[in-house]
């Protein structure tokens, strides 16, 4: 009996592992389509513009609340802490290389991941469900061109611009504890902040949201289009790509982390701006 019963669990654990490695495999052939679906033709300008104004002019007000008290936030535990060396003046330093590397990019990719990932998932699964995809399928175009692209671009480019407007807010909410709470003048604040973070820092908190966006929208395009089971399916596919985008960023961000650590900001910068020119 022991052992019939160890054979099951071997075997759920293999069927398990098999699933997994079907599903990365799925996940991969969507993003190699997403890009080969760049170069043809009728590329869908207009919907991307859409989508972009979707996931970063819709997102800005959730974004906005989250970094402006994260950073009053830090700034009042920071504050508080420093007091006991006698070093709180010195709190902008601390809060902008947290906001700028760290706080900024990660919870801006977060709050993205839980409104666009789910909005994504829910409005393809909800395609797939009512055999919408199908029927775009059967006119002859592109599914992935048509919904995967659009909404994969728009994340990529509009949660770097989001993370810019959240570590600025970020910042100015520390200024604002650090001046009313603890009397530090705020340009003293702004002095020790600008001192202290340098352009490599702001460039590799940034670079990592490009892999964010490609992910959060990636997962929540992966799930929605792989929905089955009617409403509930659908239920479930928002709350997987939520979870999976969520997790996926907080790992990345060790690794992407790490790696720009390897590579200067200030080299990467460059490398770039000359490939530009």
């Amino acid at each position: 009996m022991s052992e019939a019963l160890a054979a099951a669990r071997v075997e759920h654990l293999g069927d398990r592992v098999l699933g997994l490695v079907d599903r990365c495999g799925a996940f991969v052939l969507l993003a190699g389509q997403s890009v080969r679906s760049l170069w043809h033709r009728g590329f869908p300008w207009r919907a991307t513009l859409e989508q972009i104004a979707a996931v970063g002019a819709q997102s800005t007000p959730i974004v906005a609340v989250t970094a402006f008290f994260t950073g009053m936030v830090l700034a009042l535990q920071t504050a508080f802490a420093l007091a006991r060396f006698g070093a709180k003046p010195y709190v902008g330093s601390i809060v902008g290389l947290a906001i700028v590397r760290e706080l900024g990019p990660v919870l801006a990719a977060l709050m993205v991941a839980g409104r666009v990932g789910a909005g994504i998932a829910s409005e393809l699964g909800s395609m797939k469900v009512t055999e919408q995809v199908d029927a775009i399928r059967a006119m002859g175009a592109d599914p992935v061109q048509k919904l995967v692209l659009p909404r994969v671009i728009a994340s990529t480019l509009a949660l770097p611009l989001l993370t810019i407007f959240s570590v600025v807010l970020g910042v100015l909410g520390g200024m604002l504890v650090a001046d009313l709470q603890y009397s530090i003048s705020p340009s003293f604040y702004l002095t020790t902040v600008t001192t202290s973070v340098e352009i490599g820092d702001f460039f590799a908190g940034v670079t990592k949201t490009l892999f964010f966006g490609w992910w959060i929208a990636m997962v929540g395009c992966w799930v929605g289009l792989n929905t089955e089971g009617g409403t509930a399916g659908v239920g479930r596919s928002t709350t997987r790509a939520v979870v999976v985008s969520s997790i996926g960023v907080l790992i990345s961000d060790y690794f992407l982390t790490r790696l720009l650590m390897l590579l200067p900001g200030e080299l990467l910068l460059g490398l770039i701006l000359r490939r530009g020119s």
